[in-house]
């Protein structure tokens, strides 16, 4: 899988994008919006049981009590954890879609470096046009056709391009 200029490319196939609103960096920081320029590696999926059927097989079902930690000053700065959780986290279990199906990266996990950037997912995305706070969004059936398709370790790489166009569809 790799970022390029008009999408993602993936076996052949391109898939239309929308990246961080900070654009893409060489030195991700935890609230700069940008997508990290590097290879990262799909570490897990999760899902919406109760909005779509099992993607994989590997995929893991999110609960009402999963979400994901990113208070950088927290031991559990990016990695999953459940509620009640007094630090700054995320909700897992949105009431939009935008999170039906989560890969997960390896970006700053399981080692989290504190500031470095909290997690880098592959989600679904909220509107054309509508950039992400760092991930990278797919439209819905395109992230189903991938969730079905990659395995763990896939890599996703992201070059430091010289412009993003984004999608056009």
């Amino acid at each position: 899988m790799r970022l390029t200029p008009s999408g993602v490319m993936f076996r052949g196939r391109r898939y239309p994008v929308q990246i961080g609103r900070g654009g893409l960096s060489c030195d991700k920081r935890e609230g700069d919006g940008a997508t990290p320029v590097g290879r990262l590696r799909i570490v897990g999926m999760l899902y919406r049981a109760d909005r779509l059927p099992r993607p994989a097989d590997w995929a893991r079902p999110i609960g009402p009590a999963d979400l994901w930690c990113d208070a950088p000053d927290h031991p559990a700065y990016n990695h999953p954890v459940r509620a009640p959780f007094g630090a700054s986290h995320e909700r897992l279990r949105r009431s939009d879609p935008q999170y039906d199906i989560v890969l997960i990266t390896d970006w700053n996990y399981p080692r989290a470096v504190p500031g470095r950037g909290s997690a880098i997912f592959l989600h679904q995305r909220r509107r054309l046009g509508h950039p992400t706070a760092g991930c990278i969004a797919f439209r819905r059936r395109d992230l189903i056709d991938l969730a079905r398709q990659i395995r763990p370790g896939t890599e996703v790489l992201i070059p430091p391009l010289a412009s993003f166009r984004g999608p056009r569809r």
